[in-house]
């Protein structure tokens, strides 16, 4: 028996597309999220241009027939617009927030079919309502991944001693188990010898198993464990063209991205310059009521930017490298910074791209950004799924997240989890204790 769900607002501006995975499934849209999604059309945001798309979407399925009477879509299910006007009451007194709007919807669906009905909505508060009413209600699972499943980037794998020797005399090995991704990196183990190990990377072609380069110091800053180590391999491999680093604060994510940046930027002139971003508001909103001009509106938001690149600088000088600031750097064109909200409708050819706190973007946005590379572009996203500004996302359906979980095995895509704070002894117990 097909299923009725009922969509909030905060679904349909999440993924405008959220309307065409339900299967063959009813999809009902209370008249009231139409009129909250309408408030959004003018905005310049990811969720202005989100309410445009769902708009067009929703007046391209009206030309097929009445949405009140109900318009099938290409899946088998079909779409409807619920005009019931009242809202439920909480203690006999109705309380007329477009929340309660869409409750009473989805109390008339309950009551009035014998299909089952479910309220989807990314607000928990309003799940909470819903339970409390006797609704089913769920999160907008489309895009949502189990977090404590997430791919590593690096996993264990028993082999002889005699392949581990093998490794190193030949450069590399056949894949032993059919189970592994491209670019993985695999802390080989003897069976026979637990002293004796080694840490391997199965290849991009996903064919063999090769040790990993050695490694020397990045502008200054030397990796100080396994974890950095191997994500500063990531980084510095001309073939991988996306890569994402996931961690704690502390971990050294955008230090090491910075650096390697650099290092291929200006030492190696692989990339024509070094462009870094961050969502410089939660759910990605403008920086115009900010005063200034652009350099001054971004300079609250790009401080840890700044700050780390001042330790990079610091930790160079010692080998005559370094600059006296920063600012030599864009002033040079080596390097610029700019507002996440103007990458859209844009191609980036042939630059090394940095999107720094990428866990508070949607899979939508991520979309969006991943999509501005021309060729010769690499991009890193660094954030940590555990510290999301934006209310309606989680651990689990953050961007970050999905790109992890999607892009897993594809030649050109590396990704690390970095576990270990390296910023500090107290930064280390604070992350851990509190």
């Amino acid at each position: 028996m097909k299923k009725n769900f009922v969509l909030d607002t905060n679904v349909l501006l999440h993924d405008p597309y959220a309307m065409y995975k339900f299967q063959d499934n009813n999809v009902l849209i209370p008249l009231v999220v139409v009129e909250e999604i309408d408030k959004f059309k003018r905005d310049q945001s990811e969720v202005g241009r989100n309410a445009r798309t769902c708009s067009r979407f929703l007046d391209n399925e009206r030309q097929k027939g009445s949405l009140n009477k109900g318009v099938e879509l290409d899946g088998g299910g079909t779409l409807k617009v619920l005009i019931h006007a009242d809202p439920i009451e909480i203690g006999n007194v109705p309380s007329k927030t477009a929340d309660n709007y869409i409750l009473g919807c989805a109390v008339k669906c309950v009551n009035g079919t014998k299909n089952q009905c479910i309220l989807v909505t990314k607000d928990c508060n309003l799940r909470i309502k819903a339970d409390a009413l006797g609704i089913p209600a769920q999160d907008y699972r489309n895009d949502k991944v189990e977090f404590d499943e997430l791919y590593t980037g690096r996993d264990e794998l028993l082999v002889t001693s005699q392949k581990i020797d093998e490794l190193h005399e030949r450069g590399y090995i056949d894949l032993p188990e059919p189970n592994l991704f491209a670019n993985e990196f695999l802390v080989l183990k003897s069976n026979d010898n637990p002293a004796h190990t080694s840490v391997a990377r199965v290849s991009p072609n996903g064919d063999s198993i090769q040790p990993i380069s050695a490694m020397h110091d990045v502008w200054g800053i030397k990796p100080l464990n396994l974890e950095q180590r191997l994500a500063m391999e990531l980084l510095l491999d001309p073939v991988i063209k996306l890569i994402t680093l996931i961690g704690k604060a502390g971990t050294g994510k955008t230090l090491m991205a910075l650096a390697a940046g650099l290092h291929q930027v200006i030492d190696e002139s692989d990339y024509h310059r070094l462009l870094v971003s961050r969502p410089v508001l939660p759910l990605g909103k403008d920086i115009g009521y900010l005063p200034g001009d652009v350099d001054e509106k971004l300079k609250p938001w790009m401080q840890p930017i700044f700050d780390n690149l001042e330790y990079i600088l610091s930790c160079n000088a010692s080998d005559g490298k370094g600059q006296p600031s920063f600012q030599y750097l864009f002033d040079k064109g080596w390097m610029s910074v700019e507002p996440l909200t103007y990458m859209r409708g844009r191609s980036i050819p042939n630059q090394y791209l940095i999107i720094d706190e990428a866990q508070n973007l949607t899979p939508h946005e991520i979309k969006s950004v991943i999509t501005r590379a021309g060729h010769g572009t690499k991009i890193v996203l660094t954030g940590d799924p555990h510290q999301i500004d934006n209310p309606f996302l989680d651990a689990s359906t953050n961007g970050i997240s999905y790109l992890v979980n999607r892009f897993r095995g594809q030649r050109i895509y590396g990704h690390m989890t970095l576990t270990k704070g390296e910023r500090s002894e107290l930064a280390e117990l604070a992350s851990n204790l509190l």
